[in-house]
């Protein structure tokens, strides 16, 4: 009981953490015109405290449950958060938003930067990770793969992102008639007709994917590392990281991008991340090829 009440205690300070390098990142940024019109000043605070919490919430198990302590805990938090909450979110927004005032993408960059560096190293000390006597130096074997099953992977997993990238874009957001206006798009007339159009207008924009794909690989690769238990207890670690953490700020109201085009994305991202990263962690936490030859009795232990 009194364990449970220390969880929770740390995991609502850790809330007010988030909620506070929100509003500080914020206040020193100072994105032009971000304000949604109308927006209710108590209303935007309640969506932004309820994000830290989701984002918390998926965070904190993931420290928790970690091997690695420390500094190495710190900048792999950093690193993890800042690219699923700002990295590979704002590099489409350079890509696919046009209407953003000058100076807002490098603003938006920095922003997740200054919010991401505190919480990393405050959040790792509330949560009592923070000493390196509180690391598991158990033996670790995941990841160890030779290259050839790395590369087959690697390639499912890149070709699978595009996939889940295309079609749930096509038959989640697409459908809606406010994204397809705020895109200045069209309906082509079915999927096909809309792979056919994408090729031919963006031809860039399928290898761009695949990129991504690679690139959100790599941020799944230090969580898997460093995960104790069974595979599902990763799996499912890594689905909601890229889930939640990534689109809970759709939640929030903003002047460039209206309610009815951020819920449409936060549906169609939210379930095909968790698709893509359960199935990326998956497949990376275990070996699939031949079995590892056993270790010499006075070989160290693989780390």
């Amino acid at each position: 009981m009194k364990a449970a009440i220390v969880l929770v205690a740390r995991v609502i300070a850790v809330t007010i953490l988030l909620f506070v390098c929100f509003s500080v990142a914020g206040t020193v940024v100072e994105l032009p015109g971000s304000a949604e019109p109308d927006a209710d000043a108590g209303n935007v605070a309640i969506r932004l405290l309820a994000v830290c919490l989701l984002n918390v919430v998926v965070l904190t198990h993931i420290i928790l449950r970690s091997r690695w302590a420390g500094w190495r805990l710190i900048v792999t938090v950093f690193l993890v958060f800042y690219g699923v909450t700002t990295f590979m979110g704002q590099i489409e927004t350079a890509v696919f938003v046009t209407q953003l005032p000058p100076g807002v993408l490098p603003r938006l960059f920095a922003m997740g930067a200054l919010i991401a560096a505190p919480f990393a190293a405050l959040s790792v000390v509330i949560l009592g990770k923070h000493k390196a006597s509180t690391a598991d130096l158990g033996p670790n074997v995941r990841l160890e793969m030779p290259a050839s099953e790395w590369a087959w992977k690697l390639g499912v997993i890149a070709l699978l992102y595009v996939i889940l990238y295309f079609s749930f874009g096509y038959f989640i957001a697409w459908q809606n008639p406010e994204v397809r206006a705020y895109y200045n798009g069209a309906d082509a007339g079915g999927f096909v007709a809309h792979m056919a159009t994408v090729i031919r207008d963006t031809p860039w924009l399928i290898p761009f994917q695949l990129g991504r794909a690679l690139l959100w690989t790599a941020l799944a690769l230090p969580v898997i590392r460093m995960m104790k238990g069974e595979r599902l207890e990763t799996v499912l670690a890594v689905g909601l990281l890229f889930a939640v953490v990534m689109n809970a700020q759709l939640l929030l109201p903003n002047a460039y991008m209206p309610e009815a085009v951020r819920m449409a994305h936060l549906v169609e991202t939210a379930s095909s991340n968790f698709i893509f990263g359960a199935i990326v962690a998956w497949l990376l936490s275990t070996r699939h090829g031949p079995a590892r030859s056993v270790a010499a009795p006075n070989a160290p232990p693989a780390r």
